[in-house]
């Protein structure tokens, strides 16, 4: 069975840093592409951050252009998201996902994702 564990959300400060990190369980990490997406209060979910199989690729939504940086580290089966000047707008469950299906942001359909990690961003 197939787990994705996030950690590392919590409550902030405008203007802070977190650092969210997803545990994989899957065989063949290496073989998926993964990204976090978000699902604020009222909102659609979004995709945030994704990342190629190999790490070299990846996409960002231009809300968290320049702040959010997303890695991956195959031997570890991890993915994590570092997320600097943080704002309140980026208050949100935040949901690891992987898909093996497609290497490309634009058709990421995740088929596992985590249990969701609260980021809270205070004014």
């Amino acid at each position: 069975q197939v787990q994705l564990v996030e950690s590392g959300g919590g409550l902030v400060q405008a203007g802070g840093s977190l650092r969210l990190s997803c545990a994989a369980s899957m065989r063949s990490f290496s073989t998926y592409a993964m990204g976090w997406f978000r699902q604020a209060p009222g909102k659609e979910r979004e995709l945030v951050a994704h990342i190629n199989w190999n790490g070299i690729n990846t996409y960002y939504v231009d809300s968290v252009k320049g702040r959010f940086t997303i890695s991956r580290d195959n031997a570890k089966n991890t993915v994590d998201l570092q997320m600097n000047s943080l704002k309140p707008e980026d208050t949100a469950v935040y949901y690891c996902a992987g898909d093996q299906k497609s290497d490309y942001y634009n058709d990421f359909t995740p088929r596992y994702w985590g249990q969701g990690t609260q980021v809270t961003v205070s004014s």
